[in-house]
């Protein structure tokens, strides 16, 4: 067992749809997350300037304490994992996961026709390393886009409306002239476009994220290597109908995905003061759920008594987190303005999101002037 938290990051917001999956399978963990916004968007850039900057994030992650890390972006993937796997886990013992495997075998898995799309950045494009992941299956036909306002569109939290179906329209018809029956979101920033995306390639088109998949990859790698943190087992529970007790915000903010607004907002009733209690529930448990995380949220923002049997418990505990630490013990920081990113990181994930803090690896052009690029 190992309770640091699972370091993340991403150019910008995109990685939060990484982060969204391993809260919901993984509701136990902290996580660390830093958004690299003062160099957003990676796409355009070289991949060897990407490869620095990238490592230049996981080292604050790395000396930060994190006992794991995600490339939750498909760029800096292509361009520094192979690098970072040589760094940080034969050099340090410290896993690294990345975001191209899972979404590749997904793909292989559900295509019909073996007709699949790839749209991704220009940067993960001219690396190869989507063909390289599909080469060898028998059949497999791989189209492949570069869709840069994307993740223009999704950083400045333009992810519905005229403007957005128009540039979907334009990006996405050389993958309609192949037809694809399957299309891969080749950057963690498209599913916050899926609506948009889906819309467009119709019905009969599966979207494979790679969130879902590289949490998976996240849970296997900590159960391997014995680095669960000590709460999982009390949070993921054995999936009956009664479902198991979280801890905190993370709790009640565990079944926001399957529940709705409804049980994240009472899950996280008391995120100011005191963490709240919310429930992972097995097959029938929705109802338990939804009743737990009123009541925790409800205990935690009335009691704000802080005892660690109290967490363990599931009643509302306060506690004095460090700056930037939200009430669930998650941490998210950006090279750029933290302000900015924390208004478009609370409206993609939610209440967890506390105070983001100013990351160390600072620099670049940010994105000044994501408006006017998008217009242009």
């Amino acid at each position: 067992m190992n309770d640091a938290p699972i370091g993340i990051f991403d150019s910008g917001v995109g990685g939060l749809t990484v982060a969204r999956a391993i809260l919901d399978q993984l509701p136990g963990e902290r996580l660390l997350y830093i958004g690299d916004t003062a160099n957003s968007p990676y796409g355009p850039k070289p991949l060897e300037q990407v490869r620095s900057m990238a490592l230049n994030v996981m080292d604050e992650l790395v000396d930060s304490g994190v006992k794991m890390l995600v490339i939750a972006c498909n760029t800096a993937t292509a361009a520094a994992l192979d690098e970072a796997r040589e760094r940080y886990t034969k050099g340090m013992g410290i896993p690294v996961i990345e975001v191209i495997s899972p979404a590749a075998r997904t793909a292989a898995a559900l295509t019909r026709s073996g007709r699949v799309g790839v749209i991704a950045t220009a940067g993960t494009v001219n690396s190869g390393a989507y063909a390289r992941a599909l080469q060898g299956i028998p059949g497999l036909n791989l189209t492949q886009q570069a869709c840069p306002r994307f993740v223009q569109l999704a950083e400045a939290g333009i992810t519905t409306g005229p403007q957005v179906l128009d540039v979907a329209k334009e990006y996405l018809e050389p993958l309609q002239a192949a037809a694809v029956d399957t299309l891969v979101l080749g950057c963690t920033h498209y599913p916050l476009l899926a609506g948009p995306i889906s819309y467009v390639m119709g019905r009969n088109v599966a979207l494979v994220s790679s969130s879902e998949e590289t949490a998976k990859d996240v849970y296997r790698e900590l159960a391997a290597r014995d680095l669960l943190h000590s709460d999982t087992q009390a949070v993921v529970g054995s999936g009956d109908d009664d479902g198991a007790a979280g801890t905190g915000v993370a709790g009640g903010v565990a079944g926001s995905a399957a529940f709705g607004a409804d049980g994240a907002a009472q899950g996280v009733a008391g995120a100011a003061a005191a963490g709240g209690s919310g429930l992972a529930g097995g097959a029938g448990g929705t109802n338990a759920v939804k009743q737990v995380s009123r009541q925790g949220g409800a205990q935690g923002a009335s009691s704000g008594t802080a005892t660690s049997s109290a967490a363990a418990s599931g009643k509302g505990a306060s506690s004095a987190t460090p700056s930037g630490e939200a009430a669930s013990g998650h941490e998210f920081r950006a090279t750029g303005d933290p302000v900015a990113f924390q208004v478009l990181a609370k409206r993609f994930l939610g209440p967890v999101v506390g105070q983001v803090r100013q990351a160390h690896a600072t620099g670049g052009a940010g994105v000044k002037n994501l408006d006017r690029e998008i217009r242009e």
